[in-house]
């Protein structure tokens, strides 16, 4: 919205030309999602505990939780509603990229929403069924992944994955390119879902991936250096860096009050538009495998229930202590903020080795 108020009267004063560059929008994406998260958290977690909405503790969850029971919890909506806001206010509004990736973000938070409502307020202990809300991700997938197949990214490289590490090494998957991509979506809107068990981990996990696909964001829609480092080219996804960058500071706003002890949790709310919306721009930018570095750490521990549900299943007997991973680390004794600065390390870790692939091609 400011680009196009204020980047016009740059014919007037060349002071307003800052707004056609993407750095400069992004930077000021991060700091309004920041401020407003400072001004509205606040008077949100009063609301949140007047209306008794409070997180949900698990009666089989390790016994340090139970110091959590009364904690306000849906607080993806000040995530929500602060990256909504920034990047409406920082980015180009015609931009296909942003209308989808808003588009992504609203449709997984009302369905968030709408799981968080039924478990905390309407007392569903399970929340929206899984069917039902499995069914809403493979709908946004779907719809995805139709328009990425008929009105392709990069029309040389429509259906191909870019194989990270090894230069020009693709995989066309063709027609199974449309599956493929609701599984992106599907798989990281839960993944960091899943994550979403001690206080900051998913927030600041999902914060560090989301200044990973910024930078590479930035570079894959510049032309000269998507060139330089071979990658594939893709015109306007750029301007996703504004919306990362939105997400950004949103989620350093909400950390504030969601470090160790928190005083709200994200709930569905948060979690499954944060993860459906780091999934979808890894498919805009088309690095969707890198994803599995990227996000290292939310496929950890989605991997860590599969692998819990399948041996218990199949044997009768359990891997971990307690699944996600997580909570193994807590019922070795592992002090929480103690695993959630690892867990942030590694992410780094990954994040780093996920950059190094820009160059190792």
């Amino acid at each position: 919205m400011l680009y196009y108020l204020l980047y016009p009267l740059h014919k007037y004063f060349f002071g307003f030309n800052v707004f056609q560059y993407i750095t400069f929008r992004a930077g000021g994406a991060i700091l309004t999602a920041l401020l407003i998260s400072f001004f509205i958290t606040p008077s949100i977690i009063r609301k949140l505990k007047k209306l008794h909405i409070e997180q949900q503790i698990r009666d089989d969850g390790p016994s340090s939780h139970l110091s959590k029971v009364g904690t306000p919890s849906m607080g993806g909506l000040i995530i929500l509603l602060t990256l909504v806001s920034s990047t409406l206010l920082w980015a180009r509004l015609d931009n296909r990229f942003i209308i989808l990736a808003l588009f992504t973000t609203v449709w997984l938070g009302i369905l968030g929403f709408l799981d968080d409502y039924l478990k905390i307020i309407r007392k569903h202990s399970k929340g929206l069924s899984a069917p039902a809300k499995l069914l809403g991700q493979i709908i946004l997938g779907l719809i995805i992944a139709v328009y990425l197949y008929s009105d392709p990214l990069n029309l040389e490289y429509a259906t191909k994955l870019n194989i990270p590490y090894i230069k020009n090494a693709f995989l066309d998957l063709g027609l199974f390119y449309i599956p493929f991509v609701i599984l992106v979506i599907i798989g990281s809107s839960n993944a960091v879902n899943l994550t979403d068990g001690l206080d900051g981990l998913a927030i600041g996990s999902l914060i560090i991936a989301a200044i990973t696909y910024a930078g590479i964001a930035y570079l894959v829609g510049n032309v000269k250096f998507s060139a330089y480092l071979r990658l594939i080219p893709v015109s306007g996804s750029g301007e996703l860096t504004v919306f990362l960058s939105a997400m950004v500071g949103a989620g350093l706003g909400f950390l504030w009050f969601n470090s160790f002890p928190a005083e709200v949790f994200m709930g569905d709310t948060g979690s499954l538009f944060l993860g459906g919306a780091i999934g979808l721009v890894a498919v805009f930018i088309k690095h969707e495998l890198l994803l599995m570095v990227v996000g290292g750490i939310f496929v950890v521990e989605a991997l860590s229930v599969i692998l819990q549900v399948g041996s218990f299943k199949l044997k009768g007997k359990r891997i971990f202590r307690m699944a996600p991973l997580h909570h193994h680390f807590e019922l070795k004794s592992m002090p929480e903020p103690k695993i959630v600065i690892r867990f942030w390390i590694v992410a780094i870790i990954l994040s780093l080795i996920a950059l190094s692939s820009l160059k190792l091609r």
